[in-house]
């Protein structure tokens, strides 16, 4: 059944580290719930109360697995904040709700709201602890030209360059209290060749702020870039020059250069070997860096539904961990003396967590390694205590460690969709394994390979469904062949692509690693191929409007209430499910967009696409909204001169207006438009200031740099507008 073997029931042994602990009895006994009996008793709100209760009385083994969603209410309710709280705040509520608890503790339903509060109130001190940690100087307006003096931290290739991250900057014009710590910079071909990994280079670069969202509700690369510690990006204007410096010093520093000298080494021995793009691909599954896939490939590997297969995680990890495992067992097995005195099968757990480690320090610590290296660590811990191994509070405790540890994680895809495909299948596997156990024991070895294959594709069909409602809200995109194409791909990275990258691996000190890269790309080849006759079948993705996030909210709570739960009433979850999902169709789309520097604007149509006042720049920003509208292009541009097809926008040489609902808004290019507009329109966008704009909503450039990207919605009623700022705040991570 994939990763999952028939017969286990997805439950850990009695008495483990994960079985509830205090929930189970103690002052949580069968008397604490009133019965049918004494409900009968009082008014019909008390029965709902008192069957309520008589569920969770049942479900008292599950309360534990509630304890990560908790602290993941807690750490959503810190980002929501509109402004940074008081840094009291995280450890006054944590006192406040345990003293509370420990006032109630005989009263069970008293003890267990608190207990959740508690756990709210440490996932939010979690997530204000971070914060606090990692703050530094951010640059808050561009340098054209400046510069800069640092050491190499990271290099990262690209298909046309590479990238680097410097650490302990200087740049020159900049006070050192307003330096950011790091910077990250493109270097073109015609700059190349990149500096080695702890040099200290001196160059000049243009340096910009971290961007923003170019839409309300988008993906936030400026607060991405302030946890990952980066304050600045940009463009090199000349090539690095190496400057004198001492060595750098301090075992971590020296143990990340070993590790990113480590990633270059085995890129170059990626590339020697194979031609691109297996080059390119073999290397991210063996370094975690995906930058030097062509942008073809990693389209095509999203349409498809295989671009989880880039992006090391819990597959990748399980398959280190589980061969360096098997070999090892199956070795010291062979010899006797070994087998029979010593716990081969526990020596081969650490050997396991070993590979597990060693392969999460180089490919780095991204979400999803984190979580699979803590799960997969769990794991071999219960073999080492002689506990169940799979177990759903192996993922609530790994959970709870990668939202203390990175609590900023939980807002990112990786996080959301690991732990989404993850719990669906362990939790679905939980009804279904004692099922399979059962069938399996009855035929013969044609149908055990039947189940087996069956369990793939059911596996493929779990993940694909629990993953859809995070890639409908960070990417408005479903792979509708993800089934099919998992079904081709995993079995290939499963049983050739790893194995041979753990060879690999192996043979790399002595030099002897190309036949086992060359044969790992053969591999990579299937899986490319995979993607690309995937990808070209008819409608082989969906695109939709972005889901709001209160329809994300839906999903994951109704989700959680349908695989955290065993009883019926698990159903439940359902509803919410199915509401979260069809909430896009009932949100509004904004009418007007404005980009943060006002130069690109779009309009609704009439048939409800967007229409661009340029469709020659800023493509980026262009493409992102159209994504976010559910669609895969934008329609044409305005008219230089005169009116619409549908009649909704008129331009002249001065600008144009655009009406909508007996709404009327100005999109004024020309200051010398301001005087005649500002009298007749309900909104004016302008790209000068207007202070005097008699308008009822007037959105100038002063405007777009204090509150950054523009969103307008027309009504009868009048005219909504919901900015970047509005839907941030002012944090530690924003800049304007």
């Amino acid at each position: 059944m994939g990763i999952f073997h028939a017969g286990t029931n997805g439950e850990a042994a009695p008495g483990s580290a994960f079985d509830g602990g205090a929930f189970d009895g103690g002052a949580f006994d069968d008397d604490a719930f009133p019965n049918e009996t004494a409900s009968a008793k009082g008014g019909p709100l008390t029965g709902v109360v008192d069957w309520f209760g008589e569920r969770l009385g049942e479900e008292r083994d599950r309360w534990f697995l509630w304890t990560p969603v908790g602290l993941g209410c807690g750490v959503a309710g810190y980002f929501a904040l509109p402004v940074e709280p008081s840094g009291w705040v995280g450890g006054v509520a944590i006192t406040v709700m345990a003293v509370l608890a420990w006032a109630v503790r005989r009263w069970p339903v008293g003890l267990i709201a608190m207990l959740a509060l508690l756990a709210m109130a440490v996932g939010f001190t979690a997530a204000q602890t971070r914060t606090a940690l990692v703050t530094g100087p951010m640059l808050s307006s561009s340098l054209v030209s400046v510069t800069i003096t640092g050491r190499v931290e990271s290099i990262e290739p690209l298909p046309d360059g590479a990238r680097f991250t410097l650490y302990d900057v200087s740049i020159d014009r900049l006070a050192r209290d307003a330096t950011p710590e790091r910077v990250r910079l493109r270097l073109p071909d015609r700059l190349l060749p990149t500096p080695p990994v702890d040099a200290v280079v001196r160059l000049r670069a243009r340096l910009s702020p971290s961007s923003g969202p170019e839409i309300p509700g988008a993906f936030d690369f400026q607060r991405w870039a302030f946890f990952d510690g980066i304050g600045a990006s940009g463009f090199a204007l000349s090539t690095p020059e190496l400057v004198a410096a001492p060595p750098s010093t301090g075992w971590w520093w020296r143990l990340m250069v070993t590790v990113e000298r480590l990633r270059e080494h085995i890129f170059d021995r990626c590339k020697a070997a194979l031609p691109e793009p297996e080059a390119s691909m073999t290397a991210a599954l063996l370094n975690g860096e995906q930058t030097s896939i062509t942008q073809a490939v990693m389209n095509d590997m999203r349409a498809s539904g295989l671009a989880h297969l880039l992006s090391v995680s819990g597959l990748h990890v399980t398959l280190v961990a589980g061969l360096v495992f098997g070999v090892l067992r199956a070795a010291l097995a062979l010899i006797e003396s070994l087998a029979l005195r010593w716990p081969i099968k526990k020596i081969a757990a650490m050997g396991g967590i070993v590979a597990a480690i060693g392969y999460l320090l180089v490919v780095g610590p991204q979400v999803p390694m984190l979580r699979s290296v803590l799960m997969t660590g769990l794991v071999m811990i219960a073999i080492l205590v002689d506990r169940n191994a799979l177990s759903i509070r192996v993922i609530a405790v790994t959970g709870m460690g990668v939202l203390l540890v990175m609590p900023e994680g939980m807002l990112g895809p990786s996080f959301q969709m690991s732990f989404g495909a993850v719990l669906a299948l362990i939790s679905a596997y939980e009804v279904l394994a004692p099922r399979f156990a059962a069938w399996n024991a009855e035929v013969g070895w044609f149908g055990r390979a039947f189940l087996y294959f069956f369990g793939l594709v059911l596996s493929s069909v779990i993940a694909t469904l629990a993953t859809m409602p995070f890639s409908l809200f960070h990417f408005q995109q479903v792979a509708l062949y993800g089934v099919l194409s998992n079904m081709l791909a995993v079995p290939v990275t499963s049983f050739w692509v790893m194995p041979w990258g753990v060879m690999a691996y192996a043979l790399m000190p002595m030099g002897w690693e190309q036949p086992a890269l060359i044969a790992m790309g053969w591999g990579v080849s299937v899986v490319i191929w995979v993607a690309h006759i995937t990808a070209e079948l008819p409608g082989a993705s969906l695109l939709a409007p972005a889901m709001p996030v209160s329809g994300l909210v839906a999903v994951v709570l109704g989700g959680l209430w349908l695989m955290l739960w065993r009883g019926r009433w698990r159903c439940w979850g359902v509803a919410p499910v199915l509401v979260g999902l069809l909430s896009p169709a009932w949100s509004a789309s904004p009418d007007v967009l404005v980009s943060s520097d006002g130069k690109l604007q779009a309009v609704r149509a009439a048939d409800g696409s967007l229409s661009l006042s340029n469709i020659t720049t800023a493509r980026f920003i262009a493409t992102l909204w159209s994504r976010r509208d559910g669609m895969k292009s934008v329609s044409a541009a305005w008219p230089q001169a005169g009116r619409s097809a549908d009649g909704r926008l008129a331009c002249d040489a001065l600008g144009c207006l655009y009406r909508k609902d007996e709404r009327v808004v100005a999109l004024i290019h020309d200051s010398m438009a301001l005087a005649e507009d500002c009298s007749v329109a309900d909104a004016v966008i302008s790209l000068e200031p207007a202070p005097r704009c008699p308008a009822p909503l007037v959105i100038d450039r002063l405007s777009l740099r204090r509150n950054g990207a523009h969103a307008l919605y027309l009504s009868p009623g009048g005219v909504r507008v919901e900015s970047v700022r509005d839907r941030r705040g002012q944090r530690p991570w924003t800049v304007y």
